[in-house]
């Protein structure tokens, strides 16, 4: 609910603060004091049209905020219309766009009256409170939808279209068997390849070494034979025992050496041949990561892949028949399920139209008519509210209703019936061109609605007030020539003193105070108090 407002340079309003509590509060002053001041300020704050016409005259800019509370969290909203230049909207202190704060302040606040901010006004909005008067399952369509929107993507995933499926399936063909006439099983052959095309390249330099490294190792007076004079030199001297063993591991070391390399380089042969066969893979190779992959892993991966997709999409025909038969089931699932919806919310449409219009004949508006109209295809998911608010006319959207009173009159006609709703409601011109029994019946039905909302509700009749269990008086002087208007908080005698003004204009009448408190008995009585 809203619990605190402030209000800065906003129309003849310098500055003021409301502490406001739940239940209903009556907004009254004289004509001209600023009480519509009050809801403009709440309109601002929902994301209203912000004129620079609302700044005080002489202010810079005119500011609007206001806190909530929705359970155990607390959200502030504000709202600054400069006297030239776009406005600015704040939501927990932080600057947003005006939709942010229209999107956060509908959850919060419906105004009624003659303001666009009206949750009912909203198609969607008329929808949902016709499915909640008839406890509507949308259970069974949500499940059939997503099942329907599940098959969709799996036959657009299978190929659903004939001629990109048989485009799919010939490049998939091409692949795949070209990848299978690689013959590709070892993700390293590349790298063995390009070291055996190293050995042959380089067949007649790698026997050239060879033998170079023989004769140096083996050779007459090479290394063999200074390791083996190094041996005798040391041999059987106790010093060198150690060192004497050290040397005969090396020389039998360097001897096998000697032999591998020789026996290596034999064994190198040119073989023109395989060189080309081993560059030519050496390509292939390489061409296929140019298509398929960065590795020749990846290729290998690429073509598992290929071929399942491909299996897949030469069964696609069987999986599509199977596919389309449970599609069809769920169509029908849904279509059903759409009827009940539609049969439910036509069903129900009638009594809560019936329920609306007793309501507002309570409220002054006996000649009304309002229907809800249910029409678009099965599920019915047209819905409007329509109003007739006097003989003759004809029943209009609630939206093309151009009385601010009867609209917001048949606002809580409906409010009364319907569950649900933004925890605060403010009612403007409710009590418009009414007055005597209807006005105790439209405070008496604000009072009810108050018992599960917080209600404001601005006001000039006494009979409305009463039922209140707050009210805000909103007064107006002059100071240093100019007109200054506050809003505070009355009760005990000073809210007797303001409903003695509201009855006859004299709060100094004894006869008036004594009716203003015959009129709070009476409606604390009405309200079971």
């Amino acid at each position: 609910m809203l619990t605190e407002l402030r209000i800065r340079d906003l129309g003849v309003i310098a500055d003021t603060t409301l502490v406001l509590d739940g239940g209903m509060t009556a907004v009254t002053g004289e004509t001209g004091a600023g009480k519509t001041m009050i809801v403009e300020a709440v309109e601002l704050l929902v994301g209203g049209r912000a004129d620079p016409v609302l700044v005080r005259p002489g202010a810079v800019e005119a500011w609007v905020e206001g806190r909530f509370v929705v359970g155990d969290e607390e959200v502030v909203l504000a709202r600054a219309v400069p006297a030239s230049g776009r406005s600015r909207a704040y939501l927990d202190g932080r600057m947003v766009p005006v939709g942010a704060l229209a999107e956060a302040g509908a959850e919060l606040v419906d105004l009624h009256g003659q303001h666009a901010h009206q949750s009912l006004l909203s198609a969607s909005s008329q929808r949902a409170a016709l499915d909640t008067f008839a406890s509507v399952d949308h259970g069974p369509r949500r499940v059939a939808v997503d099942r329907l929107r599940s098959l969709d993507e799996e036959l657009t995933a299978a190929g659903g279209d004939p001629h990109a499926r048989a485009r799919e399936v010939d490049l998939l063909r091409f692949q795949v068997a070209e990848l299978k006439a690689a013959a590709l099983a070892d993700p390293g052959e590349e790298a063995a390849l390009a070291a055996e095309e190293d050995v042959l390249a380089c067949a007649a330099e790698h026997r050239e070494a060879a033998l170079a490294a023989h004769a140096a190792l083996a050779g007459e007076g090479a290394a063999s034979d200074a390791l083996g004079q190094a041996v005798a030199a040391v041999s059987g001297r106790s010093p060198f025992a150690e060192l004497e063993a050290r040397l005969r591991g090396l020389a039998a070391e360097l001897a096998e050496a000697a032999s591998d390399i020789r026996t290596t380089g034999e064994h190198i042969d040119e073989d023109p041949e395989r060189l080309a066969a081993v560059r030519s893979r050496r390509q292939l190779l390489r061409d296929l990561c140019r298509k398929y992959g960065d590795t020749l892993a990846d290729v290998i991966a690429f073509a598992v892949d290929a071929e399942r997709r491909l299996a897949d999409l030469e069964a696609h025909d069987q999986r599509a028949a199977e596919l389309q038969a449970e599609r069809e089931s769920d169509a029908a699932v849904l279509a059903g399920a759409e009827r009940a919806i539609g049969a439910a919310r036509r069903n129900a449409a009638p009594a809560l139209a019936a329920s609306v219009e007793w309501h507002l004949r309570e409220l002054a508006m006996a000649k009304a008519r309002f229907e809800v109209a249910v029409g678009g295809e099965d599920a019915g998911d047209d819905v409007t509210f329509l109003l007739s608010a006097n003989a003759g006319e004809p029943l209009l959207p609630l939206s093309k209703v151009a009385s601010g009173g009867e609209l917001a009159r048949a606002m809580l006609g409906a409010r009364l019936v319907l569950a649900g709703g933004a925890p605060t409601m403010v009612f403007d011109e409710v009590d418009a061109g009414i007055g005597g029994e209807a006005a105790v019946a439209v405070g008496r039905s604000l009072a009810a609605l108050a018992a599960a909302h917080q209600v404001l509700v601005v006001t000039h009749l006494p009979q409305v007030a009463a039922f209140a269990d707050h009210q805000v008086v909103v007064t107006k002087d002059e100071r240093d020539g100019r007109t200054v208007a506050e809003a505070g908080r009355v009760d005990g005698k000073r809210r007797v003193v303001e409903l003695s003004r509201m009855l006859s204009g004299q709060p100094a009448s004894a006869t008036a105070r004594d009716h203003a408190e015959e009129l709070l008995a009476a409606a604390a009585r009405q309200r079971g108090r």
